[in-house]
């Protein structure tokens, strides 16, 4: 019995990274709350969650606000560039919706593999600006290749989104504390392990063995 409350015990593990995985939640929907800094609070989310897929992450609150300061600029224009595609693709699907007839059906199968492609892409913006330092306009392209290069890889991490987002709109009610407690942190530490991989590959390795913010593609 003793044996299984030992600090380095897995249970005690386990119950440590989700302690981790609450604060961090907490956090993020803290530094969600004025919706503009929305961008900066879920690039430092993904910073700490792919430390923590590598054991390295530290000190989660210091890191993760050492990441909020740093990408704060190119995290809140990557935000409002998301906010103003995710508004013309729901305007395009709308207006799509009051129509009828066969053009209507080929305009929403192509809206939905533009869709589709643009998020293969834009699941990498806010974890490649955690993890690189780079241009707005290298992170774009970089996310693109990478959802295009690693396809299977990336297909598993939109699942993943797809499967929280899904069970969160049908259970809302009955799933709405574990929404407060790790509705982000936990998709995102999952998808993490994925990424974590991906990025490994593009990664000089630090003298310190740890990869740090700061690095580029």
């Amino acid at each position: 019995m003793k044996g299984l409350f030992n600090l380095d015990s897995p249970v005690m593990a386990f119950l440590s990274r989700v302690g981790d995985l609450i604060w961090l939640n907490v956090l993020t929907m803290l530094c969600c709350i004025p919706v503009i800094t929305a961008g900066a609070a879920l690039t430092a989310l993904h910073y700490v969650c792919i430390k923590m897929a590598r054991n390295e992450e530290g000190y989660l609150t210091k890191s993760y606000f050492r990441s909020f300061r740093q990408n704060f600029r190119q995290a809140t224009v990557l935000w409002i560039l998301l906010l103003l595609i995710l508004a013309v693709a729901w305007g395009d699907f709308y207006f799509i919706a009051m129509t009828d007839g066969t053009l209507a059906d080929v305009m929403r199968i192509g809206l939905c593999a533009i869709v589709f492609f643009f998020l293969c892409g834009g699941i990498y913006w806010f974890p490649l600006l955690s993890r690189f330092d780079n241009t707005i306009r290298n992170i774009l392209k970089n996310a693109c290749l990478l959802g295009i290069l690693h396809f299977p890889k990336t297909l598993c991490i939109l699942v993943i989104y797809g499967a929280f987002a899904a069970a969160y709109a049908v259970f809302i009610f009955r799933l709405l504390p574990v929404i407060f407690l790790v509705g982000i942190s936990l998709p995102v530490y999952a998808a993490s392990w994925l990424i974590s991989g991906i990025f490994k590959k593009l990664e000089p390795e630090p003298e310190d063995g740890a990869a740090e913010i700061g690095q580029s593609v």
